[in-house]
């Protein structure tokens, strides 16, 4: 063993330790702070030090029990127990019913039920034929003199614990119904369960406290140059510890704002810059605002049990808005007031109260339409759930930022103009193309792809014009713009990354590289 290198990299903490003791010497974290005034995380950090080196040994493990007071504890301490309260209450009065107990001191009414049927129990209370609480002659609990001096020791301790082993066998049994392990704010004490660790100083111990006398070196060295040891002219006298300046400075982290979550807040705050205002929705839905409503026949194939997550308990919604959910309803059935022919079928009004999560964010815009305003803007990110194989662009839980554009001058090429600034603005795509999509709501409808430079070609999103089948159903006779776009998709290319679930990746690490300009 190098004693010198030893001797370079021990610690003053360290140092006082080996000077001060021997091997026949039992050391504790406790020892440390009634002798060399350390405190309890230094003592740790000595031993943990000392052990590293072998210069220390552990020799024992000794559990321990406390029971520390809680702020409940505290009051009852000063006020009194509820049994001892319920007792005096009811000798004062002689007789009384537990309701008027309970409002009299201010207890629940369970807890005074609690309380008299333990004292009954004891033979302190009973109750007459009148169903009123009486006092009998049975002396005061013993029980409860007990508690009421195990309050008042525990609030007078400097740390306001009492220790297991310190009470007597009725304190512990008196106290083990006064204390919870967890779950302590209703209970007078909590239980914290300790162990005293034993070390005793091992290996080449003795040959490094040599080495540090004949050095002269005490443990007392100055660590650093202050202010105060300057101005004071302290340092003249004393000495200092060795500098490694080679050793690397410690590694600062600092805090910023999870990449992702920049991600989301920057596509906000650049649709609320264009006069957006933004709109948000329940997690769960019925099948009627996220199908019926957009005109999505109840036998489409995405209504599929495998496309959706169905809700266990309960199943069903109460009840669907009116007149919404009859306007639907003639809607798919013969068109209604919308000059379509609809779907042909028979509306299930029972199906359509069917609760799942949320398939597709334009459920929002659904939700919107009946009140928003023309013309007006409106957006929103949605978190959405659907059934599907996860790889590299797809999940099973993912988001959408969702919008509408109400108005009588909108059209398609606004449209194309708000799908460019998500593929080029937001995405920081340079590939971008159109092609004709389908959307049971939306005609025409329109795929906005983007090029990956690893991934390749990938859709981003869909979007169209709403039909008359699901605006005239919903009051609203303009034409409205309505594009449901991946934002995970956005993110995936916005932030350099091939695999959208690295998205929430749990290596810190390689969420601190990633650098989300915005």
């Amino acid at each position: 063993m190098d004693i010198s290198n030893i001797i370079k990299n021990l610690h003053p903490l360290e140092t006082k330790v080996l000077l001060k003791y021997s091997h026949n010497d039992d050391l504790t974290a406790q020892k440390l702070q009634d002798e060399l005034g350390y405190k309890e995380g230094h003592a740790n950090q000595a031993f943990s030090w000392l052990s590293g080196k072998e210069l220390v040994e552990e020799t024992a493990r000794t559990p321990h029990t406390y029971y520390e007071i809680t702020e409940r504890g505290r009051v009852l301490a000063k006020i009194g127990t509820v049994e001892e309260r319920v007792i005096n209450f009811v000798k004062e009065r002689r007789a009384v019913v537990l309701p008027k107990i309970a409002a009299a001191l201010g207890v629940e009414n369970k807890d005074i039920g609690s309380a008299f049927g333990q004292l009954a129990k004891d033979g302190v209370l009973k109750m007459n034929a009148t169903k009123e609480a009486e006092a009998t002659e049975a002396p005061f609990p013993k029980r409860l003199v007990v508690a009421k001096d195990l309050l008042k020791r525990a609030s007078e301790a400097e740390n306001g614990q009492l220790e297991k082993d310190a009470l007597s066998a009725e304190e512990q049994e008196v106290i083990a119904h006064l204390a919870k392990k967890r779950g302590a704010a209703d209970s007078p004490f909590k239980i914290i369960e300790r162990e005293t660790v034993t070390y005793r100083l091992a290996g080449e111990y003795a040959a490094v406290a040599a080495s540090l006398k004949e050095a002269g070196v005490t443990g007392n060295e100055f660590g650093e140059v202050t202010p105060q040891l300057l101005s004071s002219g302290e340092w003249k006298s004393g000495t200092f510890r060795a500098y490694n300046i080679s050793i690397p400075p410690a590694r600062i982290i600092p805090g910023r704002i999870n990449p992702y979550a920049q991600f989301l807040e920057s596509v906000k705050d650049k649709l609320c810059s264009l006069g957006f205002e933004e709109f948000d929705g329940s997690l769960v839905e019925t099948e009627f605002w996220n199908g019926d409503a957009l005109f999505m026949p109840q036998f489409h194939a995405a209504r599929d049990i495998h496309d959706v997550y169905r809700i266990k308990n309960p199943t069903h919604a109460k009840a669907i808005e009116e007149p919404y959910l009859s306007n639907v309803k003639a809607a798919h059935e013969n068109g209604g007031n919308t000059g379509s022919r609809g779907w042909n079928y028979a509306f299930d009004t029972d199906f359509t109260k069917r609760l799942i999560l949320r398939s597709q964010g334009t459920v929002l815009s659904a939700h919107q339409l009946h009140t928003a305003k023309v013309p007006g803007k409106y957006f929103g990110i949605a978190r959405c759930f659907r059934y599907d194989k996860v790889d590299a662009t797809h999940l099973s839980d993912f988001y959408q930022t969702e919008g509408i554009v109400l108005g009588n001058d909108v059209n398609l090429k606004t449209l194309l103009g708000f799908l460019k600034m998500f593929a080029t603005e937001i995405a920081g795509a340079t590939d971008v193309k159109y092609v004709p999509g389908y959307f049971p709501f939306t005609e025409p409808s329109i795929e906005v792809h983007i090029k990956h430079p690893v991934l390749g070609w990938f859709e981003l999103g869909g979007s169209g014009i709403f039909r008359p089948e699901v605006t005239k159903a919903m009051g609203v006779d303009v034409p409205v713009l309505a594009w449901g776009i991946g934002i995970d998709r956005m993110a995936l290319m916005a932030l350099g990354l091939n695999d959208l679930r690295e998205l929430f990746s749990e290596d810190i690490e390689q969420v601190r590289l990633r650098k989300a300009q915005f």
